[in-house]
């Protein structure tokens, strides 16, 4: 992901749109797209600054409220698979992909491992 302008780009770029010059001057002048001089320009009007935002994660968790009902789930049931569990989200009335269930269980330090609950053959 490419990394965004600097601040210092940023405030130059604005400061000569505040002094009057078009914005497709100052585009050619510092070699960036108009629509960032431009939407640059508005940052600065609305919040009185040129910082750019966060980039990248800002997707929420979906399951975070039904966590404490999940790790209950996942404590009454040992032997539950990610699919029973999406199941029983499902009856709750959440629906989710096993995949948002696999997530969120490995960010609680959840892990499914097949020979955890088996016990061995014995002798035979």
């Amino acid at each position: 992901m490419p990394k965004p302008y600097s601040i210092d780009l940023r405030e130059r770029a604005v400061a000569a749109m505040a002094a009057g010059e078009p914005a497709s001057s100052v585009a050619a002048r510092f070699g960036i797209a108009k629509s960032s001089v431009i939407k640059w320009h508005q940052r600065f009007r609305d919040t009185g600054n040129v910082v750019p935002d966060k980039m990248g994660g800002h997707r929420k968790i979906i399951l975070e409220p039904y966590r404490d009902f999940i790790l209950d789930a996942v404590e009454r049931t040992p032997h539950l698979t990610l699919h029973g569990l999406k199941d029983m989200l499902a009856s709750q009335g959440v629906i989710v992909s096993h995949n948002a269930v696999w997530l969120f269980l490995r960010r609680e330090g959840l892990r499914f491992k097949k020979n955890t609950v088996r016990h061995g053959t014995g002798a035979r």
